[in-house]
């Protein structure tokens, strides 16, 4: 897979110009032969029947993507769809137009600790692929950590493929203490990982 420091990293993101996310969406789907298919490893890790009307937040959705591939998977569920980006939830209004009546948009921002509350809930399950890495800021994303876990309903899970710079253990160390009660790294190859955490029954 193509690394996101080309692209990505050497120059900072404007993801409020419309020109700018629409470069960066055909760059992102480039990807999609080897992308795809790991989204969807990563919902697999999901432990809901396919039938469940689950309750969902995509955090860091972008144009869709994730929430694309879960409605294939899940196809009854509710599903939130979070993102700093007016451009790319605008993209994933129109790509998912089919789902409009299961889908809910919040544009929020995760560095704001007040993101939590705007986003609804409580959920059965959250997502994220290829987003919280964009805070570029460990205790940042730690917090968000914590806040997800808050989100969810006693047996809900996160779900989670991102990279991870510095390796996936400091953030399964962060899952923990950010109140999960089952932390698993899935896959892992490289810089980039699948990750699983459940909040705990209680």
């Amino acid at each position: 897979m193509p690394s996101d420091r080309g692209f990505r990293l050497e120059r900072p993101h404007e993801w409020h110009s419309q020109e700018y996310v629409a470069d960066w969406i055909a760059h992102d789907e480039a990807r999609d032969p080897v992308r795809r298919p790991r989204l969807r490893e990563m919902l697999a890790a999901a432990p809901f029947p396919p039938d469940s009307r689950l309750s969902v937040l995509d955090v860091g959705a972008g144009y869709g993507a994730v929430t694309e591939e879960l409605l294939a998977v899940f196809p009854q569920a509710q599903v939130t769809l979070q993102d700093y980006s007016e451009p790319m939830l605008s993209e994933a209004k129109r790509r998912l137009a089919a789902h409009a009546r299961q889908l809910r948009f919040v544009t929020c921002d995760l560095t704001d600790p007040a993101w939590a509350s705007q986003v609804g809930g409580p959920f059965d399950l959250a997502v994220s692929a290829i987003a919280l890495h964009n805070l570029r800021n460990d205790p940042q994303i730690f917090a968000c950590y914590r806040a997800i876990c808050s989100l969810l309903k006693p047996g809900g899970w996160f779900i989670e493929e991102d990279l991870f710079f510095d390796g996936v253990e400091p953030h399964l160390v962060a899952l923990r203490a950010g109140g999960f009660a089952t932390v698993e790294c899935r896959w892992q190859d490289e810089r980039r990982a699948i990750v699983a955490a459940g909040r705990g029954a209680g």
